[in-house]
């Protein structure tokens, strides 16, 4: 059966998915130009042709993944309710309980950013893009007078701190740590960031 013709950024979008689902399945140092191609039943030619090298392609499919969780973080801090909820929506999404990112996939990108500048920079503008984002919607429910946060930048640095740890935890340590105390201490951090007691966060948000 012929494949279906592709327009070049159709082509160039199914070649970044197929490769950060063999990042996640290989990892970064192990993935090649080839395994990609097999997964989509292409040539090592036509993956170059839109990639000319692994590294360039390794940097976009981790921008590609970063994108789209961006836009869901953005989607969930832009809905019409109080900072608060929208706050801990997006934290919990965040959690390595959530359904957020792929949380191996870019505990292989922190790895593989250790020695790949180019992929270090498209770790470094995620993370600065979710702290940014997470800061705005804090100092918005303090101006609000939701909650008292004196270091919104802070708050969301220890936040997500707490959250990657967790994640690599998870991801590395099958049962280390369970779902509902990871939800407890995300909880528990929430509210001491925002001078909440948890039991008042938890009745706030229902």
């Amino acid at each position: 059966m012929a494949r279906v013709r592709l327009s070049v950024a159709e082509r160039r979008e199914e070649l970044l998915r197929a490769a950060v689902e063999q990042i996640e399945a290989r990892g970064v140092a192990a993935v090649r130009i080839a395994d990609v191609a097999s997964a989509l039943g292409v040539s090592n030619a036509l993956v170059l042709y839109h990639f000319s090298t692994k590294e360039k392609l390794v940097a976009a499919a981790f921008t590609y993944a970063a994108e789209d969780d961006l836009a869901h973080l953005r989607k969930l801090l832009g809905r019409r309710t109080t900072a608060l909820r929208r706050l801990r929506t997006a934290v919990r999404w965040y959690a390595p309980t959530g359904q957020a990112k792929g949380w191996r996939l870019w505990i292989e990108g922190w790895a593989a950013a250790l020695r790949e500048p180019a992929l270090r920079e498209v770790t470094r503008d995620l993370d600065k893009q979710w702290k940014a984002a997470l800061t705005e919607v804090i100092a918005e429910g303090v101006a609000a007078g939701e909650f008292h946060c004196p270091d919104p930048t802070g708050a969301a640095l220890r936040l997500t701190a707490l959250l990657d740890g967790l994640a690599v935890q998870m991801t590395a340590y099958a049962g280390a740590v369970s779902r509902a105390r990871t939800h407890e201490w995300v909880d528990e951090a929430l509210a001491r960031e925002l001078g909440l007691e948890r039991a008042a966060l938890v009745a706030a948000v229902r």
